[in-house]
């Protein structure tokens, strides 16, 4: 069975500075045509650093919630830029940590029903102190957490930011070793 739908037209609704809005023309499988609303977003990279059993986790604001989260460093893409780049990146400048590698573990799809967004997920490797120096409109705090302590934190749902959930319980379950 065809489960392909096929766009026939490209109509961008709104172009912002992160994400465009598109209310594309498409076809279905059996060729009925339909409406497919769709946020394109340059996708994201996230860094899981692990030690001595603790957790690196950052507290920033997040407006669309109106909450405090607590997340792995994490940042959007630079236009053509390497996701794993990104991940050290954004370690170095909201935790002032700088790995001398990061590995990979998985690449997800956040919301794929209206959304094109992928976000990376790394661990880092050999890291070393160095330098905070966030983005200008960012403001967080780094701590350390015991991983038993963040495993609480998401079962009891104080943590819910879908990234740091998937790369925590990776970790719990051995795949992402510090």
């Amino acid at each position: 069975m065809n489960l392909t739908e096929k766009q026939v037209k490209e109509n961008v609704v709104y172009r912002g500075k992160i994400v465009t809005l598109r209310c594309d023309d498409a076809l279905l499988p059996d060729g009925s045509p339909c409406k497919r609303e769709v946020v394109d977003h340059p996708g994201g990279a996230c860094v899981l650093y692990v030690r001595e059993g603790k957790v690196l986790l950052v507290r920033q604001f997040r407006y669309p919630y109106m909450e405090e989260t607590l997340e792995l460093p994490a940042g959007k893409l630079n236009a053509g830029e390497d996701p794993a780049v990104t991940a050290a990146r954004e370690l170095e400048e909201e935790t002032g940590l700088v790995p001398a590698s990061v590995e990979h573990l998985f690449t997800i799809y956040p919301t794929p029903g209206y959304s094109a967004e992928k976000i990376y997920i790394y661990a880092a490797r050999g890291v070393r102190e160095g330098a905070a120096h966030p983005d200008e409109d960012e403001f967080l705090s780094a701590a350390f957490y015991p991983v038993e302590e963040v495993a609480r934190m998401i079962a009891d749902g104080r943590i819910r930011d879908a990234k740091t959930i998937i790369a925590v319980q990776s970790y719990l379950l051995g795949r992402a070793r510090d």
